[in-house]
């Protein structure tokens, strides 16, 4: 049998084993809290760039609208001169 010196000698050693562990446990939380903190801000980061990007698309695309409409007007418009103009030929004809 084992005396107890022993075993307090192996109830020691296992104890100081734990508290290496522990202390071990501790260290990489810390740094994995760090870690997580970092990825936190970088999400934040990119969440805001998204926002900033999607608006910038929904002004180009409300800009090529707007442009596109503005052509088909100023095509519009020169369809309508054009008619009347012909109108108002056909209206001289008549009074002729």
């Amino acid at each position: 049998m084992t005396s107890v010196a022993d075993q307090l000698d192996k109830v020691l050693q296992k104890t100081a084993q734990v508290i290496e562990l522990c202390n071990a446990l501790q260290e990489e939380n810390d740094l994995l809290k760090l870690e997580n903190q970092s990825l936190k801000v970088a999400l934040d980061t990119a969440k805001g760039r998204n926002v900033e990007l999607d608006e910038k698309l929904r002004v180009t695309k409300l800009a090529k609208s707007i442009e596109g409409a503005s052509e088909k007007s100023l095509d519009i418009k020169q369809k309508i001169n054009d008619f009347v103009r012909e109108i108002d030929k056909s209206i001289a004809l008549l009074k002729k």
